[in-house]
């Protein structure tokens, strides 16, 4: 932590801290608002599996990218800091959409039909495990999919947050050896 000894140092941590705090703000927004605005292409017949497979696929390209981008920054705990604010909401956004395409798809899919704001409700509350149950899965494809996310849940709070951290540990101890 810098001291008040040294204000230039406390000045240029704390727009540090400022610059990464807007940049993940950014991150979270930009994935939201996209969720949002793009429209949802219709197509009943095609494979939830395979649209989910491709959004985990995506979104474990995006971890890869962001463990790399972290490991090589010269501030590697605030750029972690960044990545959890990318990754977390992306994994959301791909199960909230999938709901969505499923809700739309086939009605019957939950207890009630899903509109957007819904779907990202009901992910969340997948993910925290609170699961107020107003909204639940009806259909045997609907609770595979809730299945995979609590699983896939599981994954991302053991092992992605330790990816980010360990890579943001690697790059401090990188770091250390170039300046020892």
């Amino acid at each position: 932590m810098a001291s008040t000894s040294m204000p230039g140092l406390q000045t240029f941590a704390l727009s540090h801290l400022v610059r990464t705090g807007l940049r993940a703000a950014l991150s979270t927004t930009l994935l939201l608002g996209l969720y949002y605005v793009v429209p949802i292409a219709h197509h009943p017949h095609a494979s939830i599996a395979l649209r989910l497979s491709a959004g985990l696929a995506f979104f474990v390209a995006v971890l890869m990218n962001e463990i790399r981008l972290i490991s090589k920054h010269d501030r590697p705990m605030l750029r972690a800091a960044v990545a959890m604010a990318t990754v977390i909401p992306l994994f959301l956004v791909i199960f909230s959409w999938t709901y969505l395409v499923m809700a739309q798809s086939d009605l019957a899919a939950f207890g009630g039909p899903l509109h957007r704001t819904s779907a990202l409700y009901f992910t969340v509350t997948v993910f925290s495990t609170v699961g107020f149950g107003d909204i639940t899965p009806k259909t045997d494809p609907a609770r595979l999919v809730v299945t995979v996310q609590m699983l896939a849940d599981l994954a991302v709070i053991a092992v992605v947050i330790r990816l980010i951290l360990g890579a943001a540990t690697r790059g401090i101890a990188r770091q250390a050896e170039s300046a020892g």
